[in-house]
């Protein structure tokens, strides 16, 4: 009899440590098994030998009739267990689907070799130049590429040169909305040879997906969001994650992983290269990959060099009444933009930046806005008390009836949503087909689905918020109008200017693509704010190094590790004390900790419930880690978070 160690995939089980079951078999690590679990079959895989136990354990019910889990993916759930701590039901997750079906495994054809379509295009010099310098060794690189240099065509080429070194290639994307339109392009070159994995698909297409990629030895290309990471491949050659400062890289629910740091580890342990792309790189990565010395490269040119790339860009005063008179929400410069671009049957997108839901307040009539002044955060006003806060720091202050430098009372305290402009757009322009993209949309209507209606420019109008900003190529689409630019810098987090820069500087790049000539106009209350600035003029260094000096002065990433922690309870004064308990004791055990709040959470109350929260910094990682290790029961945590709302 043989005792091993496994995996179980199930969320009843919360202990960090495998389980223990027999079998009369001998197994290697990576077995895929099924075994009993509180009375249910459960998935999971056999980890190694242990020894025979004091206690009677349960067999292995069945050893499925499938090729070994990679060692590397092995290796990356054990590492993970520790960097970013969780159950290991949940951690176990990740890497298994949801149920096996052994009998599918017949409906995948592995007979195809890979037969790559040359490109038609060569890369430009940058590209080139990138290329050479990535192709020499095996390492991280940052592809610092501005909107439309063509980052995806130099993927493309890293991706033929990694295949024909018989090594397979993990592209991630940001959005499964995005999926469709990457994994068209890499098709196109390498035709079968291109999996696609994603949480929309139906169940039967991504069990075969995942099938695929464990059964194959032939050299794959995997596409999707963050989860694609833990594909079962083998012989790993090369991770790109693109437009990687996007915050859905960052996973939400346990084990709160960054998808940056998990790709980094997972590329170690296949000693595969790892190209982290983006227009506008995130801070803390940008900062670590000069400390680390590694390679950012630039590509700062278009990749189509036409008469068209010519992008005009206006700021409107939001404060001027005058430019309002047809539309509350539309300047008459825009409204005028949008007119004669519908003549010229060209496509207008108007983006409405609207990044949670921030009850801001500011001036109407100079922009001004209320800042914690520990934090440098913007404060959220709160109806019932009347008053604004720091929800980081729990800062307080009244909400004024006037502003305090200009003294007017137009103060603003909410944004508008996507449906009243769609209703405003469609009095101002009747004829106009309109298509509105939000997290409200039905599937049917969802940006995926309607992907080819709008690239054939079946749509005049798109209204949206951050889905529509990114990724899109639309050959006919010649005006971008953001609507409230503001609108982001007024979350009360530390990461609001340069989630605003990111997010204008995208949209911006949607149009003056090569295609047709671009124009933008961008509404704003507060117009000489150094962030647009620094966005519509592509200047990434500047912006960078005016957002390090904040980060260094108020302490926060990448100068320091943060951990949030969160507690729930059914009055609002149960959860505050709560927390101030548990900031005694964790004080009490190190006072290397700084330990900020408590504070009530962004969305304090839901389903029910109110939440307080606890944000702790240090700048070595370990002692957050210890403090997890130690929380009460009922705490919930995110280590590294990408924000603190």
């Amino acid at each position: 009899m043989f005792y091993y160690n496994v995996w179980v995939r199930s969320n009843r089980y919360h202990s960090r440590d495998p389980l223990t079951y027999s079998s009369e078999t001998r197994l290697k690590p990576g077995t895929i098994v099924v075994v009993e679990l509180q009375k249910l079959e459960v998935l999971g895989f056999v980890s190694g030998l242990t020894i025979k136990p004091r206690f009677k354990i349960k067999p292995i019910i069945k050893v499925l009739d499938l090729p070994l889990l990679p060692i590397a993916s092995i290796k990356l759930l054990s590492w993970l267990i520790d960097y970013y701590p969780a159950p290991l039901g949940i951690i176990t997750q990740q890497l298994l689907p949801s149920n096996i079906q052994e009998s599918e495994k017949d409906l995948i054809d592995l007979s195809k070799a890979y037969a790559p379509i040359i490109p038609q295009t060569k890369l430009n010099d940058e590209q080139a130049q990138a290329f050479k310098i990535i192709s020499e060794k095996t390492d991280t690189y940052l592809l610092h590429g501005r909107t439309g240099s063509g980052k995806t065509r130099l993927y493309i080429e890293l991706a033929l040169n990694t295949l024909k070194s018989n090594r397979s290639v993990i592209v991630l994307t940001p959005e499964i909305s995005l999926t469709s339109q990457l994994a068209n392009n890499f098709k196109a070159v390498f035709k079968d040879s291109v999996i696609t994995m994603h949480s929309k698909q139906a169940p039967k297409q991504r069990r075969l997906s995942w099938l695929t990629c464990l059964l194959s030895r032939q050299p794959k290309i995997i596409i999707g969001p963050r989860s694609a990471l833990f594909a079962p491949i083998n012989n790993l050659g090369l991770i790109i994650l693109d437009e990687f400062h996007e915050t859905s890289y960052k996973q939400n629910s346990a084990p709160f992983y960054q998808s940056v740091r998990v790709a980094s580890y997972l590329a170690k342990l296949n000693h595969a290269s790892l190209i982290l792309g983006s227009a506008t790189p995130p801070i803390s990565e940008y900062f670590l990959a000069e400390q680390k010395h590694k390679h950012i490269l630039r590509l700062a040119n278009l990749a189509k060099s036409t008469n068209n790339n010519q992008l005009k860009i206006s700021l409107v005063d939001s404060k001027n009444h005058s430019l309002f008179g047809q539309s509350a929400y539309l300047s008459q410069p825009l409204i005028e933009a949008i007119s004669a671009t519908l003549n010229r049957q060209e496509q207008i997108l108007l983006f409405l930046n609207r990044r949670g839901t921030a009850r801001m307040v500011m001036c109407e009539a100079c922009g001004w806005q209320a800042v914690c002044p520990n934090c440098n955060t913007p404060l959220t006003y709160h109806g019932d008390t009347y008053e604004m806060k720091c929800h980081i720091c729990n800062y307080k202050d009244k909400t004024p009836v006037s502003c305090p430098i200009c003294h007017s009372a137009n103060l603003i305290f909410k944004t508008a949503g996507t449906k009243a402009i769609v209703n405003n757009v469609a009095k101002l322009f009747p004829e106009a087909k309109i298509a509105r993209f939000d997290t409200d949309n039905k599937k049917s209507e969802s940006f995926e689905q309607n992907f080819e209606l709008i690239k054939d420019n079946q749509f005049n109008i798109l209204i949206g918020t951050q889905m529509i900003a990114k990724g899109l190529d639309l050959p006919k689409l010649s005006l971008v109008g953001v609507l409230n630019a503001d609108t982001s810098l007024y979350i009360p987090d530390y990461t609001s200017d340069e989630r605003t820069f990111q997010i204008i500087n995208q949209v911006l790049g949607r149009v003056g693509r090569g295609h047709i000539k671009g124009q933008a106009i961008i509404q704003s209350y507060n117009p000489t704010n150094p962030i647009f600035k620094f966005a519509i003029n592509d200047d990434y260094h500047g912006f960078y190094k005016n957002q390090l000096q904040a980060r260094q002065q108020f302490l926060f990433p990448p100068f320091c590790y943060i951990v949030k922690l969160s507690i729930k309870r059914t009055s609002s004064k149960k959860a505050e004390l709560a927390s101030l308990d548990l900031k005694q004791a964790i004080i009490q055990n190190n006072k290397k900790l700084l330990v900020v709040g408590p504070s009530p959470a962004f969305y304090e109350k839901q389903q029910g419930k109110y939440e307080w929260q606890l944000i702790i910094k240090s700048k070595n990682r370990k002692l957050l880690l210890n403090t997890i290790a130690n929380l009460p029961p009922n705490w919930s945590y995110d280590i590294d978070p990408i924000s603190l709302l």
